[in-house]
Parts: C-alpha cells; structure tokens; sequence
C-alpha cells in the first residue's frame, strides 16, 4: 500500500467517532488537526514534532490548485485570515473529517449533543475553503 492509501484506509476507520476539541486520540475522538495528523503520521508522512495545527499544516506542504484524493482542504473565516479547519479529500467534491463541534465540545456527550463526529460531506458546497496541499508529493 503506498502512504496515500494507507491514510485514507485509517481515516475511514474513523467514520463515527467523536469530535473533541484538542483530541488526538483514536478511542476518545478527534478535532480536526488531530484526525488529520493520525492518518498522516500513520501513513509515515508527518515527524514527531512540529506545529500540526491546522494552519501549520497549511503551511508546510505543497499547495496545489485542483483537489484530488489525499489532498487536504482548509478552511478560513474570512478571506485573508487564520486557516481554521482542515480536512482529508476523498476525491475532488468529498472530504473526511472531525467536524460539527468547537471549544465547547470536550466529552463524547457534548459531541452527541452537537452532532459533533468524523462525517464525510461535501466540501464544494460550503463557504470558506481556502485552498488545497498534497501531503503525498
């Protein structure tokens, strides 16, 4: 298996579990950054250290223009601000991800409550997606 479809075969391992805030762990759920980054590092992609927020993340691959599967897609409130949300294309109109919770979201209640999980949505649809990198190049 090469590393794109390793990444892609943990994130779909994930589908259901709960967003919570800060989360970075595969039994308890994860936000956003933290669902990424344990696909990435389970794909061999990502060191130990670094700053693996969304933004970080942003910041560190390659940018492409065309969403393709693997690519991650971010998001930003506004046009030039701080990158927000970040999730895991599955092809060039889905993309998985932790969403639907925020810093109120901190137990596996909460996240019922919000409707808060690892979904898969559409993200041309949605407002504020501020572009597309490829982890895998």
């Amino acid at each position: 298996m090469t590393p794109k479809e390793i990444a892609l075969k943990v994130a779909w391992s994930f589908l259901g579990r709960p967003y919570i805030w800060g989360g970075d762990d595969p039994v308890k759920g994860f936000d956003c950054s933290g669902f990424v980054i344990e696909c990435l590092k389970s794909a061999g992609i990502l060191p130990r250290g670094g700053d693996w927020t969304a933004n970080g993340l942003y910041n560190l691959f390659v940018r492409v223009k065309d969403p393709h599967e693997g690519c991650l897609v971010f998001w930003r409130k506004t046009t030039k601000g701080k990158i927000i949300h970040v999730e895991l294309c599955l092809n060039d109109k889905f993309s998985i991800g932790a969403s639907g919770g925020g810093s109120g979201t901190t137990t596996e209640t909460d996240a019922i409550k919000q409707n808060a999980y690892i979904k898969v949505r559409p993200f041309r649809t949605r407002k504020g997606v501020a572009g597309f990198v490829n982890p895998f190049i």
